[in-house]
């Protein structure tokens, strides 16, 4: 099983997470400006809550790539503590993308909220999500 992990962040906390979860991997980590340099069967796709969506830069990444990604797993930070795994799917499921059931949620640091957002319990909890993806998938190749 090959995978990979993207994100999308404007201050720096879906990136935090992103690396925890591709440390578990065994990947390195891109931001999807960067785009797609190969295939993966299991995408970790991190975004964050902006005005009560995500950024249409991640629904563009995800059309653009959509030939090169076999399955989508949702990972996102907010100030408010909700997740883009609904609009993520929606994008996904329009582009012909498998959608994994599960997602990753946690508060992100926004101004004076969440100071210490993310922190290493969120870190701990992103550790444990993405080795039950990879049990409940499968293991790197």
């Amino acid at each position: 099983m090959k995978y990979a992990v993207a994100y999308y962040t404007r201050s720096g906390n879906t990136k935090k997470i992103a690396e925890t979860i591709a440390e578990v991997l065994g990947v390195t980590p891109f931001d999807i400006a960067d785009g797609m340099s190969e295939k993966a069967d299991v995408l970790f796709l991190g975004s964050s809550l902006y005005a009560f969506t995500y950024d249409p830069a991640v629904e563009k990444f995800i059309q653009d790539n959509a030939e090169s990604i076999g399955q989508i797993v949702s990972f996102s930070t907010s100030a408010s503590g909700k997740s883009t795994a609904k609009f993520v799917k929606e994008t996904a499921e329009k582009c012909g993308i498998k959608f994994y059931p599960h997602a990753y949620k946690c508060y992100g640091k926004f101004g004076i909220l969440n100071p210490y957002r993310p922190g290493e319990k969120d870190f701990v909890q992103a550790r444990v999500f993405a080795k039950s993806v990879v049990a409940d998938l499968g293991d790197p190749s």
